[in-house]
């Protein structure tokens, strides 16, 4: 088995900081790009990314939706962009949000996260409302392989707020309860003081307390959308996540990949050391 993947995103966040680039080719950059609105431009504008964020943060977040649109050849374009991050050595997070039941979930885990997949991975982002235990097989595939799952629990978008923060029976909120499931995964499968390999998705804006979640332990790689254009900011780090700021990915994408092609690695080097002076890296 290859290095667990907690261990991996720990050393990542700690050699290079929590900035996470996000490769999102919308129609609308890829004309400020220059790049024509098809699966040869994302390819480009993928490839172009990867290589502006190589050596500069530890890991990218390719949005799969912005490829997926052209059909096989975007797919096709996808695994060049994914093949080629991971031989720069970044960490790979496949933003896809699969999510779904027995056989059908398996698969989408393997074509994700198996070793010599076209689509291969370092982590994906799953959905965990049809149920945490309908990701089982995800779960034991990712820890058999040293991959990672990213499980959305906390969102900021304003429509997740009937679901997400619905309370249970027992008085928790949704979002506390699917990180109460993964949690206690992680206990199971983490050696004592190491991350968890099962991250979740918990939005740089929510609000922890009306969201009704908490710290917890072990420690596992939070996703946190929603810095930069949607708001956040590196100054906002610590005070929005507190005890758990040090296991904070901050995802940004247009706010880096509005300054075009030319100037994008510029753009990363100058934000990747905001949040290196934030995290005291």
């Amino acid at each position: 088995m290859s290095e667990r993947f907690g261990e991996r995103v720990r050393a990542a966040l700690h050699a290079r900081g929590p900035l996470c680039v996000g490769i999102d080719p919308h129609a609308a950059l890829l004309a400020a790009w220059g790049l024509t609105d098809d699966a040869q431009g994302v390819r480009e504008f993928g490839l172009r990314t990867v290589e502006a964020a190589s050596g500069r943060v530890g890991i990218v977040k390719p949005q799969v939706s912005f490829f997926e649109r052209f059909g096989s050849q975007g797919i096709a374009a996808l695994e060049d962009v994914l093949t080629a991050a991971r031989a720069a050595g970044l960490l790979v997070i496949a933003d896809a949000k699969r999510g779904d039941i027995g056989s059908t979930m398996d698969d989408y885990a393997r074509a994700w996260l198996t070793p010599g997949s076209p689509l291969e991975a370092d982590a994906l982002t799953v959905n965990p409302f049809l149920g945490v235990g309908a990701l089982d097989g995800a779960f034991a595939l990712a820890a058999d392989h040293g991959k990672g799952l990213f499980v959305l629990a906390a969102t900021s978008n304003p429509e997740a707020e009937t679901l997400q923060r619905s309370v249970n029976p027992s008085g928790d909120t949704v979002s506390a309860s699917v990180i109460a499931e993964v949690t206690a995964r992680n206990v199971q499968s983490s050696p004592a003081g190491e991350w968890g390999s099962f991250g979740f998705v918990i939005g740089a804006t929510v609000d922890w307390e009306r969201a009704g979640i908490s710290a917890f332990t072990p420690a596992a790689p939070i996703l946190a959308p929603g810095f930069g254009a949607q708001g956040a900011t590196p100054a906002d780090l610590r005070a929005r996540f507190g005890a758990m700021s040090d296991a904070v990915i901050a995802s940004e994408s247009r706010s880096l990949l509005s300054a075009g092609p030319v100037d994008l690695a510029e753009a990363i080097t100058a934000r990747a050391a905001e949040y290196l002076e934030v995290a005291g890296v």
